[in-house]
């Protein structure tokens, strides 16, 4: 068991921000979850800034406290988890920064670790998923987004933050029919931009689906598509502006804070294999960092969901 740091020992506010006050180490023997940085934003089309969203998550994470009161659990009584640090993920060059990645979330998966990743831009999702493939065969994927992230290319590129799942798709990463998309919303170029869904077997739960039905109908819809190894990716835009404005392509009319940390408490007890959450933009923040604050609380319900599924064998 490793615990964080006790607020009763030591304050809130001291000693170096990790994740929760855990400890940092390097060290993957007998880990079960390594929460881990990837700070880049050289795939982002708009506004930058995610690269500074590990930092600003860990300082936001110090006031969270260690029991789960609707999931029931103690994640650290059942799980052993450190905070790797960061990826040292090169600012320039996206293929060789996402080599970085992909090579630092296999070193993860293959010491029989789950990778809870804490971005940077969406682009980071295709080497994490290249690397959750590599250990667990393809996989079921859901992404909470207000934008589907399956563009093809951009001024000529293929890889950017509008892309990693057409891209993961083509590499045969996802499994067909098992990849959901929560809370996409927005203008939008056309109907054609669905086309690629409707051919590789895409469900769509959007925002008008998610508020007119319900959060408990949005869990079924998740988790009827939703088996075998799953990856999660929750990028921070799904949440309205007005809870998380801290993000390079905010849009309104989205999820509140509330219905977020409900979606994710849903995905409990299913086999998610690796995660990431993404596009926090700290320059863009409001009063009282409230979208960083909210992030951490979001990954801490990540941790509660991994700390509740089915034990894994270790590889």
């Amino acid at each position: 068991m490793t615990e964080p740091l006790s607020s009763f020992r030591s304050p809130r506010f001291a000693q170096p921000p990790t994740f929760m006050r855990l400890p940092h180490s390097t060290d993957l023997s007998d880990v079960d979850v390594a929460m881990v940085g990837a700070p880049y934003d050289g795939g982002t089309s708009y506004r930058p800034g995610a690269r500074l969203g590990p930092r600003e998550i860990r300082s936001q994470s110090s006031l969270i406290r260690t029991w789960s009161y609707f999931l029931k659990v103690h994640p650290f009584e059942r799980l052993r988890v450190v905070d790797y640090g960061d990826f040292d993920v090169p600012p320039i060059g996206i293929e060789r920064a996402m080599d970085v990645i992909e090579t630092g979330a296999s070193a993860i998966h293959a010491a029989g670790a789950t990778p809870l990743v804490v971005g940077g831009d969406h682009s980071i999702s295709l080497p994490l998923l290249r690397a959750a493939a590599k250990a667990h065969g393809p996989l079921a994927l859901v992404q909470f987004d207000s934008h589907i992230d399956t563009w093809d290319d951009y001024f000529g590129g293929k890889y950017f933050h509008g892309s990693p799942f057409r891209r993961a798709i083509e590499e045969g990463l996802i499994r067909r029919d098992r990849f959901v998309q929560v809370g996409i919303r927005g203008p939008m170029y056309g109907e054609d931009e669905f086309d690629f869904h409707r051919a590789h077997g895409i469900r769509v739960v959007d925002i008008d689906g998610v508020k007119r039905e319900g959060v408990d109908w949005t869990i079924d819809q998740m988790r009827e598509v939703l088996d075998g190894p799953v990856y999660l990716t929750f990028d921070i835009d799904s949440v309205d502006p007005a809870y998380a404005p801290g993000t390079g392509t905010p849009e309104t009319g989205g999820l509140t804070s509330h219905e977020a940390q409900r979606l994710v408490r849903g995905l409990a007890g299913l086999d998610i294999v690796a995660a990431d959450l993404v596009e926090v933009a700290p320059p863009y923040d409001g009063p009282g960092q409230i979208t960083s604050l909210l992030a951490a609380n979001l990954l801490f319900e990540m941790l509660c969901v991994l700390a509740v599924r089915k034990p894994r064998r270790r590889l």
